[in-house]
Order: C-alpha cells, then sequence, then structure tokens
C-alpha cells in the first residue's frame, strides 16, 4: 500500500513539473479544452434529462393492498424468525 503511495505521489509530481515545464499560452488553451468538454457533457447530461422526463409516462398502477396476516387459525410458529433460534434454559 506504502509502493502504492509512492508511485502515486511520484506521478502527480511528474504532473505538476510537466504543467510547471508548458508555456502560458499552452496552459490556457489545455483548461479551455477542458472547459469546453465539461460544458459539452453538461449540455448532453441535461438533454437526456429533459428527454427522459418529457418522454416519461406518469402513471401509477392503483391496486388493493393485501393482508400479510395469514388467513385462517394457523399457528404464529412459523412466522418467527428463523435466524434467531430461540434457546431455552
Amino acid at each position: 500500500m506504502k509502493n502504492l503511495r509512492t508511485k502515486i505521489d511520484q506521478w502527480l509530481e511528474k504532473l505538476d513539473k510537466d504543467w510547471d515545464a508548458m508555456p502560458v499560452k499552452r496552459q490556457h488553451l489545455v483548461i479551455r479544452y477542458f472547459f469546453a468538454a465539461y460544458v459539452l457533457l453538461t449540455g448532453v447530461v441535461i438533454f437526456n434529462v429533459c428527454r427522459d422526463t418529457a418522454a416519461a409516462r406518469n402513471s401509477m398502477a392503483v391496486d388493493h393492498i393485501e393482508n400479510p396476516a395469514p388467513s385462517g387459525k394457523q399457528s404464529p410458529a412459523p412466522l418467527q424468525d428463523s435466524l434467531k433460534p430461540i434457546l431455552k434454559q
């Protein structure tokens, strides 16, 4: 784990040095490209959300609620939790 962290730190330091060595105009261009990609991705996500909500059917099926209790005179013993056995002392 420590070896992985060391490699990641070295990789980040190399990226930082490469960024600092890059001319300022090139840095601005790279930032503009990343921002344009971010805006494009945001626009695509917003478009998909709007398209999905406009095409959604806003209907809900309404049915009767079924009674979870057993019908008739059944013993409540099978309804106990089977994962925790009750031990008598």
